[in-house]
């Protein structure tokens, strides 16, 4: 079994959330959510992310539900949904961290999850 690209996973050797953004064997290359420096792990460390873990790192605002209505949100998920068809793992991560962090600067300003 491995995780899809884009998925959060915790790292269970430190406790780190991370995104994966590929694999290869029995390894998963992991990155910081919005970026920064990409790292390996073995699949054996690694747990899907919970909603608490997400909340807790600032992924999705604390006892909220998603905010629909947004036109930029729409485009965003459109484009990750063709990435996603075409098969593309690099096109597909970048189009969903584009997505994800749309929401966190627009929908989450000021930790209140934000209005549209």
């Amino acid at each position: 079994m491995t995780y899809r690209i884009g998925a959060f996973v915790v790292d269970t050797r430190e406790g780190k959330i991370a995104q994966v953004i590929g694999a290869a064997g029995s390894r998963v290359t992991l990155r910081r959510p919005g970026g920064g420096l990409e790292w390996e792990a073995p699949f054996a460390s690694l747990r899907l992310a919970t909603r608490e873990d997400r909340e807790a790192a600032g992924l999705w605002p604390a006892g909220s539900r998603p905010m629909y209505g947004c036109a930029e949100c729409a485009q965003l998920q459109a484009a990750y949904n063709e990435a996603v068809a075409g098969g593309d793992p690099v096109r597909t991560g970048e189009a969903l961290v584009v997505l994800r962090r749309h929401w966190r600067t627009v929908h989450m300003a000021g930790g209140a999850g934000g209005g549209v």
